[in-house]
């Protein structure tokens, strides 16, 4: 789930209490986020070479990540992405990344709602609200908000053993999404049509590379997960285990579903099908 900040919890030289497995599938869930239906995009835009911007943005990801786990063994204080910027910069260097971790905390949820209300909508495209009058609410912004009420209390927790549940979720929803996109291509008449496709469109590269750079947008919780592994010398495996599957997952879908729907590709392929039919 592209990405928030999980809540941190302290670290000392134990470790946290959050097992190898569990903060895999915290890290995933951050990673497999939008962009699981969003990258096909991509291709319809900027071509089949853009697949090596992919792999350059997770490249760089995962080593800035790495220096980002180092900095924080270097100063022991140090819990959340906030208190590696104090130990770099001073209280300014604390203060702007506070500014950019809460404007993302804002901005990242706010497009993640509004992709849900644009799915359900598809899904329930009569449904209204009365409310008095002449006076409605439309289905969009109600299932938004639906939405949002239901997400809301697992902003609650606090302890990412438990939150690593929900993640478990995330990840299995990535793979009913997948695994239904390869249905509807195999069994359900869309097909797989699309083997030419553009090698490359230049006016495509600047829709790509932001789609790719905010999917792999997991820098802000890599103090999180760090702090609550409970054994740090694994932490270098959770990080290949997300991004090695992370990168599989986005690459898969965004070659079948190039190759389902190539330019008539919607901004989100879970749109694509419905659009077809």
């Amino acid at each position: 789930m592209e990405t928030s900040v999980l809540p941190t919890t302290s670290r000392d030289s134990q470790g946290g209490t959050t097992s190898f497995l569990k903060t895999c599938f915290n890290g995933l869930n951050a990673l497999s986020g939008i962009g699981i239906i969003t990258l096909p995009y991509t291709l319809s835009e900027a071509g089949w070479m853009s697949l090596t911007l992919l792999f350059s943005v997770a490249a760089i990801t995962f080593y800035t990540s790495i220096l980002l786990k180092r900095c924080m063994d270097n100063e022991p204080s140090a819990k959340s992405f906030s208190d590696v910027g104090a130990a770099a910069f001073g209280r300014r260097g604390r203060l702007l990344i506070s500014i950019c971790m809460y404007l993302e905390l804002f901005l990242v949820p706010t497009g993640f709602l509004i992709i849900e209300g644009d799915n359900l909508h598809k899904l329930f495209p009569e449904l209204r609200f009365h409310l008095r009058g002449n006076f409605y609410i439309d289905g969009k912004p109600l299932l938004t908000a639906m939405a949002g009420l239901v997400i809301l209390p697992t902003m609650w927790l606090k302890d990412l053993s438990l939150l690593s549940f929900v993640s478990a979720g995330g990840v299995f929803s990535a793979v009913v999404i997948a695994c239904s996109t390869l249905w509807a291509g195999a069994f359900n008449g869309v097909g797989f049509g699309n083997e030419g496709g553009e090698l490359f469109e230049l006016s495509g590269v600047p829709t790509a590379l932001s789609l790719y750079a905010f999917s792999y947008g997991v820098h802000p919780m890599v103090p999180s997960l760090y702090a609550s592994i409970k054994h740090k010398r694994q932490f270098i495996k959770v990080f290949l285990v997300m991004f090695g599957l992370g990168t599989l997952s986005y690459m898969s879908m965004a070659v079948l579903g190039y190759l389902m729907f190539g330019h008539n590709l919607s901004s989100q392929i879970t749109l694509s099908p419905l659009q077809q039919n």
